[in-house]
């Protein structure tokens, strides 16, 4: 499902208009963005929890050339699902 799709779902569950659905979840990535930004979590009961990660400098290889190079310490995000997210995708059935 991309960005469209789910505007279209969320805007059929909940009649809103497409427009305020893309004005909501716009304004959710920012704020999800902006708090992670501060260094702060975001947690979302049953769904997961968002925050920033520090990656420590280490070795790496390009995989062009085969050289090795230095790869400086950085900050990502990271999500861990929740209890409820987590029971929706165990119970599921692939195929």
């Amino acid at each position: 499902m991309n960005k469209s799709e789910l505007i279209n779902e969320l805007s059929e569950e909940t009649s809103f208009s497409k427009k305020d659905v893309t004005r909501v979840l716009d304004s959710l990535t920012r704020i999800i963005s902006r708090t992670l930004k501060k260094g702060e979590k975001v947690s979302l009961t049953a769904f997961g929890c968002f925050w920033v990660s520090r990656r420590p400098a280490r070795k790496g290889i390009n995989p062009s050339t085969k050289a090795r190079i230095n790869l400086p310490e950085v900050n990502v995000p990271r999500f861990k699902a929740g209890k409820g997210l987590r029971e929706v995708v165990r119970t599921m059935k692939l195929g």
